[in-house]
């Protein structure tokens, strides 16, 4: 219940995908229409300017009103001054022409994104953005496209200066979109260590939202129904912090079948009144990697389809 509003809550449908890297993805992944849809950046492989034409074609064709859409490390071309330090530490000096035929000029993969806003494609700058839908629900967003690590790729800092994640500290915000996940949720790489965040998670613990979704670590995809303990620690982690007893996983990469991933269009879940696990806001968090690259064994997964309740526009 919106107690703004004193009206029921709304079913709203997302369509969530990440880390397409410039696939040519199937149509009928996604055919079936949704209320938002959602893409956690890695649009492309090497920033290139057709990978992000060819990524904006597919964002197009999802059947969606509202398409939010973050960058990621590999969308560097994005982070301007990662950009043009990039370009200018090359030695000797690149070919300005050559350097605008393959990536274009700085900002203008931006530019194109401005030019899409009258079809329901917005571009999400780091920070809370509001919206209105057409099935009467509100939807406030945190989004951020950051990343640790000790790379050189676009919107990432230094895993031991941490970043700013500001959520604002209140539980207003409906669905958090980053580009990695947070530590101790679906992070887990193929050697064993956890990549994601810890100032992430702290924020998103104190923020308890509705959903998160997040790539980046392609073989951490998966879902999970997250219970938060009652009081919030004072650093939180993923150690202290989680009801495993009263959590569950909704879906993980060890479930899916070897050669398998291209056959499956869609992983559906819903968590609204009346399902088998219906999500209680403020005291529980969907948890989604929405990865699509795989690997050799599964060479992509399959996209989200999501079912959680909204709190009615006032």
């Amino acid at each position: 219940m919106n107690p703004q509003t004193s009206r029921p809550d709304i079913k709203t449908r997302f369509f969530v995908i990440s880390d397409t890297h410039g696939y040519e993805i199937p149509s009928n992944y996604y055919e079936e229409p949704a209320d938002v849809a959602i893409h956690c950046g890695d649009l492309t492989t090497g920033s290139k300017i057709e990978e992000f034409r060819s990524a904006i074609n597919l964002l197009k064709t999802i059947q969606a009103q509202l398409k939010l859409v973050i960058a990621g490390n590999h969308d560097f071309t994005m982070d301007i001054p990662v950009f043009q330090k990039k370009v200018g530490e090359v030695h000797p000096p690149l070919d300005p022409d050559l350097v605008r035929k393959e990536y274009g000029e700085f900002g203008e993969v931006t530019g194109l994104f401005d030019k899409l806003k009258d079809s329901g494609i917005v571009l999400l700058t780091e920070g809370t953005h509001a919206f209105s839908l057409s099935n009467g629900a509100s939807l406030k967003v945190y989004a951020s496209p950051y990343t640790p690590s000790l790379g050189d790729w676009g919107f990432q800092y230094h895993p031991e200066k941490g970043h700013n994640f500001d959520l604002g500290g209140g539980k207003n915000i409906d669905v958090v979109i980053t580009h990695g996940p947070p530590q101790g949720i679906m992070d887990m790489t193929y050697s064993g260590g956890r990549a994601g965040c810890p100032a992430l998670f702290e924020a998103v613990a104190r923020s308890r939202p509705r959903m998160h979704c997040f790539g980046h670590i392609h073989e951490g995809w998966g879902a999970k129904l997250v219970a938060w303990r009652k009081k919030v620690s004072d650093k939180p982690s993923h150690l202290t912090d989680i009801d495993n007893g009263r959590s569950t996983v909704i879906a993980k990469l060890s479930k899916l079948t070897p050669g398998a991933g291209t056959s499956i269009r869609q992983s559906t879940t819903s968590h609204c009144a009346g399902d088998p696990n219906p999500l209680k806001a403020g005291s529980e968090t969907l948890f989604v990697n929405a990865a699509f690259e795989g690997t050799e064994d599964i060479p992509t997964h399959p996209p989200w389809l999501i079912d959680i309740e909204l709190p009615a526009a006032a």
